[in-house]
Order: C-alpha cells, then sequence, then structure tokens
C-alpha cells in the first residue's frame, strides 16, 4: 500500500509516542486518556496550577477543553497555555459549549487571545458562535449554523490565524488558504458522550508529529472516523461500539488509513 501524506503522519505518531498534556473535562478525562494512547501517544491529565507549567515541558502537543469549566481550571489554562507557546508546542483548543452560556463563550475568546491557539476543534454551533455568525449551541450540542459551513470555517480560519476544524457528518478543516473535508464516521459516534472530546486529543498526537496543522488535523479526524466505521461493524449498540472504538483505533495502521481515508479538497 502506498504512503499518503496522512498514513506518514499516522507512522509517525506510532513511532514517536509523543507526550500529549491535556486539561479537560471530567466527564471524558479518561476516554481521552485513553484515545491518546490508542493513537499512538502518551496522555498526562494534569491540571493544578503548581505543576503545569512543568509538566508541559515534555510534552508534544497541549489539547485545552472547557466542557466542565471552573475559575481554577481557567487559570491553569493560561498558565500552561502561556509555557506552551514559549516552547512552540502546538495548542488544540475545544470549546465545548461555547455559546451555550457567557462563560463558556468569553473563555474561549478570552484562550484565543492570550494564547496562540493552534488548532481550534469544533461543532458547527461552536465555530459559529467564535466566527460571529448565526449559530446555536443547546448545552454542549450543536443547533445549527447560517450560512456555508466551507465558507465559515475558511474565513475565520483566514481572520484568526488559526486551523479551524469544524466537525460534524463531513469534518472541515481549514487554515484560510486550502480546505480539506474529511468524511470518514459513523453515526453511532454520536450515541455516546465524549467523541469529540477524543477527536481533539487524536488531533493533538498528530498536530505533535507535522507542523503542517491542516494535513496532520485531517489525518486525526480521518483515522479516528475510520476507527468509528470499524467499531460499528461489530457494535450491537452504544457500550459495545465504544469498547470497540478504541479496539478499532489502537488496531489501525497507516496502511488502513492510506487505503480507507476519505480525505479531499473542498
Amino acid at each position: 500500500m502506498a504512503e499518503t501524506q496522512y498514513s506518514k503522519v499516522f507512522a509517525a505518531a506510532r513511532k514517536n509516542t509523543p507526550l500529549i498534556h491535556h486539561i479537560t473535562n471530567y466527564v471524558t478525562v479518561n476516554d481521552c486518556a485513553n484515545i491518546t494512547l490508542c493513537a499512538g501517544g502518551a496522555p498526562v491529565m494534569a491540571h493544578s496550577p503548581e505543576e503545569v507549567e512543568e509538566m508541559v515541558q515534555f510534552a508534544g502537543a497541549l489539547v485545552l477543553n472547557i466542557g466542565t469549566l471552573d475559575h481554577a481550571q481557567i487559570e491553569s489554562m493560561l498558565l500552561v497555555g502561556k509555557a506552551a507557546a514559549k516552547r512552540d508546542i502546538p495548542i488544540i483548543l475545544d470549546p465545548v459549549g461555547a455559546g451555550a452560556t457567557t462563560l463558556r463563550t468569553k473563555t474561549a475568546q478570552r484562550l484565543m487571545t492570550e494564547l496562540p491557539i493552534s488548532v481550534l476543534k469544533g461543532n458547527a454551533g461552536e465555530v459559529g458562535v467564535l466566527a460571529g455568525v448565526d449559530a446555536k449551541v443547546r448545552g454542549v450540542d450543536s443547533a445549527g449554523i447560517s450560512g456555508d459551513p466551507i465558507s465559515i470555517t475558511q474565513e475565520y480560519a483566514g481572520r484568526s490565524g488559526m486551523t479551524v476544524v469544524l466537525s460534524g457528518q463531513t469534518d472541515i478543516i481549514s487554515d484560510g488558504n486550502q480546505v480539506l473535508l474529511v468524511e470518514n464516521g459513523h453515526p453511532l459516534m454520536g450515541a455516546i458522550s465524549g467523541t469529540g472530546c477524543m477527536a481533539a486529543s487524536v488531533t493533538g498526537v498528530f498536530t505533535a508529529c507535522d507542523k503542517d496543522l491542516v494535513t496532520a488535523s485531517a489525518a486525526a479526524l480521518a483515522a479516528f472516523g475510520l476507527a468509528g466505521e470499524r467499531a460499528a461493524a461489530l457494535a450491537k449498540g452504544p457500550g459495545s461500539f465504544k469498547v470497540a472504538l478504541f479496539d478499532a483505533l489502537a488496531t489501525l495502521t497507516p496502511d488502513d488509513l492510506a487505503e480507507g481515508g476519505r480525505i479531499r479538497k473542498a
């Protein structure tokens, strides 16, 4: 099987086992740690302000997730983000529920203002709210976006300087210039909590291994989505699907991604 630019990133993750520092939510923290391992990385879930600046020195990427936000966590995110920036470590922000409450929206905006966020990964509602277009969020789920999501993603990426990942049935990834669409995945991925958080963790693993953030992000989402497809073929429902998802990603190979990844230019 011929290598692709996407399978090469995956192979690098398997070879290098990058440490991925997370400050994430307590609902999915264990799932994020395990999916990081399955993707080829090594997780650390340090959140205390007394140690985050020291811990991130060993990391290949930093994943910030505002799913269960509080003020102490915000302090730690700012501290660790500034330390990561000094080492040019990619920072992935998952703005869970931005648009649902003022605290979440303002915190996401503050993090993007004060930290050099590398990749913003959110659903259509979250990305739309932060991009300043008409979008709705219900709890932590997208309730819709007005306008063309591809154009919104590309314009916001160009304006913000971030690589923007808008997750959905088709994932959209753009840095303002190139736009990639990832069509891997399965509806059962929406039947369990935490797949969005896990996708951010896999993105952290892949971006730690390639400076082309669009390619790395697309490869991460394709690998995760392909694992979801394989898991769904074995599952009887959400519970067995979750177990199968970890197994499917852990056993996925770069050749599998080269063959089964459905990534195309917009």
